[in-house]
This record gives structure tokens, C-alpha cells and sequence, in this order.
């Protein structure tokens, strides 16, 4: 069920619309952003822009589902069934996505 929804959704990708992201998971973002960042004033601006920028990119199904691999990637062990997250095309393609709005993002934002 998981493979063929990662795989669905990584052939079918379209761009993201504006606002579209829970403000939720856009704290989230920001607040990890911010703490990577010095939790300054400057990084509040900086990662707000940051994720404006990925959300225009991405879908929010699209992100959460890289999100989603990224972590499933570090879980220690779990041996076949884990690398499905490790090793599949799709998988590969929703993460790569994912850094280059990332880039994309850090380019625009922090510098």
C-alpha cells in the first residue's frame, strides 16, 4: 500500500499552491529552521521565506511524503521493509525534490 502511494504520488507531482500548508507544520519548519539558524531575529525572517519558498515548490502531500522517508530513513534496522525507503526510485525522486526546494530555498532566503 505505502510503495504504491509513494509511487502514485511521485509520478503525478504538481506544483504547489500558495498557503496550502497547515500553519502548523509551517511552525514546525520555521522553529527547526530557526534553531539551526542562531534563533535570532534575522533566522525568524530567514526561515519564514524559507518555507514560502519550498511551499511554492512542493505540495504539501509532496512534502510531508519526503518528510515522511527522510525519517523512515533513519530508523535503525528494519532490514526489507525499510528499504523500500532506502532504495526505491520513487523514494529517491521525492527526497531529491525535496533538497532542491531546500537549495532553491536557501539560495533565495539566506543570501
Amino acid at each position: 500500500m505505502v510503495a504504491g502511494a509513494v509511487v502514485a504520488l511521485a509520478s503525478t507531482a504538481t506544483p504547489a499552491r500558495a498557503n496550502d500548508y497547515p500553519t502548523i507544520a509551517v511552525a514546525d519548519y520555521v522553529l527547526g529552521c530557526m534553531a539551526a539558524n542562531g534563533d535570532t531575529g534575522e533566522a525568524l525572517r530567514q526561515c519564514a521565506c524559507s518555507i514560502d519558498v519550498v511551499a511554492s515548490l512542493l505540495s504539501y502531500d509532496d512534502y510531508t511524503l519526503a518528510e515522511t522517508v527522510l525519517r523512515m530513513r533513519q530508523v535503525a534496522g528494519g532490514g526489507e521493509k525499510m528499504a523500500i525507503f532506502r532504495e526505491t526510485p520513487a523514494t529517491k525522486v521525492m527526497v531529491e525534490r525535496l533538497r532542491r526546494a531546500q537549495v532553491e530555498a536557501e539560495v533565495r532566503c539566506f543570501y
